[in-house]
């Protein structure tokens, strides 16, 4: 699993800083023309603060959303994890599986019952089943795993 940046202190963040990243948020492919004159600000004033952020990890990329189902992958799903061990070694190492496993989308290490929600994209239930089989159950300090399938993914309102 990649690594983590180090912790951002959302101190420094200003009023301009969150509303130049609501913008981005919401299209991340706004030229700087564009994003400057939509906040009433200098180009160069745009593209320093921008420039700022991804330098400081506030902005960690720009994605494409792209349609799963359009890709051959309509079927998605929720799998929650549950160790039978929380040693370091044993995680560390499931860590490593999990950094390989095809279709996972997203992986949380969570609190509380479960341990880990992944996120998955198959094009089929059969390539469901597998994954779970075939990655995740013979991995020896799993103890316990739970699918369910996504019926619909509603975007949130977001922080920004």
């Amino acid at each position: 699993m990649a690594s983590q940046p180090p912790p951002v202190d959302p101190a420094p963040l200003d009023a301009l800083d969150r509303r130049l990243l609501a913008e981005l948020a919401a299209d991340g492919r706004v030229t700087n023309a564009a994003l400057a004159k939509r906040l009433g600000i200098a180009e160069s004033t745009c593209l320093q603060r921008v420039r700022s952020l991804r330098e400081r990890g506030v902005v960690r990329g720009v994605h494409a959303d792209v349609d799963l189902a359009a890709l051959g992958y309509p079927i998605q799903a929720v799998i929650k994890v549950r160790l039978g061990s929380h040693n370091r070694d044993h995680v560390a190492s499931f860590h490593e599986v999990l950094a390989h496993v095809p279709g996972v989308l997203r992986i949380l290490h969570v609190g509380g019952e479960d341990d880990y929600l992944l996120h998955v994209a198959v094009s089929s239930t059969t390539q469901l089943r597998d994954l779970v089989l075939e990655h995740l159950n013979v991995h020896p300090v799993v103890r316990h795993t739970e699918t369910q399938l996504v019926f619909e993914e509603i975007a949130g309102a977001g922080v920004l």
